[in-house]
């Protein structure tokens, strides 16, 4: 079953930290180089690292808020809150970096400012790629110890799992690191040819970048919003363990709904062993549920008695 044990959350509120500590050195450095060379290319790549250092603002709340322990108002935890708080972070992924590195590429089209002092952008840049390296180390190391466990490759687990923040921090780490190639290949470009066309380009194409990348995140933070199953992996570890229960005959019906980064609401139908009567059937039927919920990954668990014609569950 997928989880996520306090050890693997641990690490993901690290990969957050890592990355907000990264991007806000990185921001700082690209502002100042934006300001001293006039590249719309550095501009954009400023903007990027100030949209993602606020993003992991964002996921850090989102992790504090979501591992609030379950109460009478909210019965399944917080779980939910990552979903919401990362949404956030992507939206301004996408008004932010999308936003200001294109209209800054056109508006340097339309009226050209050469840049100058160009070898500090490199600088800069050379920098930058080696701190955002260290970022999107420390995410796809985490990710793909998860996805060897799943038996996932890399790409499928970030795009199917349930944790959020991680996810958030491999992509725009990823496009951060592609981003600089960008800025870099069209401040070349520029100095090359002596045309600031090169540099409004290569600031264009960085924000259809992170419009990109936005857009996935927003897509997948909207799934589990309004309601992902778990994985099939998962929904078969479940079925195993009710058939397993000696107080189950068979399993008529079963729903996986992920309501949290590795956190699982259960509902299904059960027929239970014998004809007890109706007391000793829901205290039974209770049983069967509390047993659920004592796996790490359940934090709710809602079963009901089968109707006597439905057939059992096939594998």
């Amino acid at each position: 079953m997928t989880t996520h044990e306090p050890s693997e959350k641990g690490e993901s509120l690290r990969t957050v930290i890592v990355a907000l500590g990264a991007n806000l050195l990185i921001a700082l450095a690209k502002t100042v180089a934006a300001v001293v060379t006039g590249a719309a290319s550095m501009l954009a790549e400023a903007a990027h690292s100030w949209a993602d250092a606020g993003n992991e603002i964002f996921l850090f709340i989102a992790h504090r808020r979501a591992a609030k322990p379950a109460d009478a108002q909210h019965p399944l935890g917080y779980g939910r809150e990552v979903y919401v708080w990362s949404m956030f972070a992507a939206i301004g992924l996408f008004a932010v970096g999308a936003g200001v590195s294109i209209t800054h590429g056109i508006q340097e089209l339309a009226h050209p400012d050469p840049a100058e002092n160009l070898g500090v952008a490199y600088v800069v840049l050379a920098v930058a790629f080696v701190l955002e390296g260290v970022s999107f180390r420390q995410a796809s190391r985490q990710a793909r110890r998860a996805a060897r466990a799943r038996n996932k490759d890399l790409l499928g687990h970030i795009l199917d799992t349930s944790d959020a923040t991680t996810r958030a921090v491999f992509f725009e780490d990823a496009a951060a690191l592609v981003g600089l190639v960008i800025a870099a290949a069209g401040i070349a470009a520029q100095e090359f040819t002596g045309s600031s066309v090169p540099d409004a380009v290569g600031s264009i194409l960085v924000g259809v970048l992170l419009g990109v990348v936005a857009i996935v995140l927003i897509d997948r933070n909207r799934r589990f919003l309004v309601g992902q199953l778990a994985d099939p992996e998962a929904r078969a570890a479940v079925l195993r363990e009710l058939r397993a229960d000696p107080a189950v005959e068979r399993v008529t019906s079963l729903v996986l709904e992920v309501v949290g980064a590795g956190e699982i609401l259960v509902i299904g139908s059960v027929d239970l062993v014998g004809n007890a009567p109706e007391n000793e059937v829901a205290r039974e039927l209770a049983a069967v549920e509390q047993r659920l919920r004592e796996r790490p990954a359940i934090v709710g668990a809602v079963l009901s008695l089968s109707e006597p014609h439905l057939p059992g569950l096939e594998d």
